[in-house]
């Protein structure tokens, strides 16, 4: 159980002070971000790393072997080093990626080579009969790549339903002897419930199935040790963690990340080339060809640092503060319905209206200056399991207060006046 202190309100406002963003206006209105589920904003001190690598470091890495290409190939280590202890894991055990989507892409496809390229992959290969289990509430990057590879390999592709809450059954019902691969989200992107990992891993890991966890709304509310947790991979994304766009990471356990065949090949990835045939570099490399996002993930890592120094604790503590404001003011709304309000959150929380619909909702607040998102938020299956096509999700982060948290409940009851919605 988290016992630590919620950020004080002096504390958020230097926060914000690190964020120029935040004191935009829109509509007329200051700014009220609460699209961090979406992307987060970034504070200075990421765009400042980011930029003092083009301005001053910008080179190839393991490449050159001149001075500029050595000293960007030590920064862009650092960076693999400092991401990794922040997970819980080891240098080589984090492959950088585009974002959270080419992280399990890059998974299907090593899984779906495996299973093509003969007896030394045999471990890793899948087969018509063996399963590969989700979730129903997975937004669209963990899911369409799994029923990608179930129809490249034959394999059959489940999932763990859950009940009328949002709520996720229990695993042990869904794996079975057949369950090869087990992949779900950390925290639903859309109900912001954090799902019981320690089950799902222990169910899985008894039938021998590997275990994939989508972190990509855990990194940036909660302390994340990914050994402990006992997953075999996971994935998230830099940008919703306060980095910059187009950088994210696979975690893998170093064996079975050296087990896999690669996913994308050329250069930087090998050892030797012949005309004929070419061997592999270990992990990460053997999953890092062509030229890598040098300043995105040096950035990331300075985001990394940013949010340890207040301590992931605190930052999860401040989320569960923010949670409890945002259930707590919509459940007293009448007429408003709110998604999956209950078990252990994170500061997220969609809800429906009905009588209006939420791109009318984002509309109406965005008028007053609040930012949220509208849509199915790239979860189809949950919404069409919950009875809706589409909800509105407000999310918070670090610099979100609680007056920002009042004037956006006070939004909300305010658009059933204005569109007449009196049930």
């Amino acid at each position: 159980m988290n016992t630590a202190a919620p950020l004080t309100e002096s504390e958020i406002l230097a926060i914000r002070g690190d964020f120029p963003i935040l004191a935009t206006e829109v509509n007329g209105q200051p700014l009220v971000y609460l699209d961090s589920g979406a992307t987060s904003q970034k504070p200075l001190s990421v765009l400042d790393a980011e930029r003092k690598f083009s301005l001053r470091r910008n080179s190839a890495v393991h490449r050159g072997a001149h001075t500029l290409a050595a000293e960007a190939t030590e920064e862009f280590e650092d960076a693999r080093e400092t991401v990794a202890r922040f997970v819980g894991a080891r240098p080589d055990e984090i492959v950088w990626t585009s974002n959270a989507t080419e992280g399990i892409n890059l998974l299907a496809y090593a899984f779906s080579n495996a299973s093509t390229a003969g007896p030394a992959y045999a471990d890793l290969a899948l087969k018509p009969g063996d399963e590969i289990l989700v979730t129903e509430l997975e937004h669209h990057a963990n899911l369409i790549p799994w029923q990608q590879l179930a129809q490249r390999t034959g394999a059959t592709l489940r999932y763990i339903p859950v009940d009328d809450d949002g709520v996720l059954l229990p695993a042990d019902d869904f794996i079975t002897a057949r369950t090869r691969i087990v992949a779900f989200s950390h925290v639903s992107n859309v109900l912001g419930i954090i799902n019981p990992v320690a089950q799902i891993v222990a169910a899985a890991h008894a039938v021998g199935a590997l275990v994939v966890l989508d972190a990509c709304q855990s990194a940036p509310h909660l302390p994340l040790d990914l050994r402990a947790l006992d997953v075999d991979f996971a994935v998230f994304s830099g940008h919703k963690m306060l980095g910059p766009t187009g950088i994210g990471a696979l975690y893998g356990r170093r064996a079975l990340l050296n087990a896999l065949p690669p996913f994308l090949t050329g250069g930087s990835m090998i050892t030797t080339v012949t005309m004929e045939a070419a061997e592999f570099l270990p992990a990460p490399q053997r999953f890092e060809a062509g030229t890598q996002r040098v300043s995105q993930a040096i950035a990331l890592a300075s985001a990394v640092d940013y949010l340890g120094a207040i301590g992931m604790d605190r930052v999860a503590a401040h989320g569960t503060l923010m949670s409890r404001r945002l259930i707590d003011g919509l459940s007293a709304i009448a007429g408003v319905r709110v998604l999956g309000a209950s078990g252990e959150r994170v500061g997220l929380a969609s809800f429906d209206v009905p009588g209006i619909h939420s791109h009318d909702m984002g509309q109406f607040l965005d008028d007053r200056g609040i930012a949220v998102r509208v849509g199915h938020h790239c979860a189809q299956p949950l919404h069409r399991r919950l009875g809706l096509i589409s909800s509105t999700r407000a999310s918070a982060s670090i610099y979100t207060t609680e007056a920002e948290i009042d004037f956006f409940l006070q939004g909300v009851a305010d658009a059933r006046t204005f569109f007449g919605v009196t049930s």
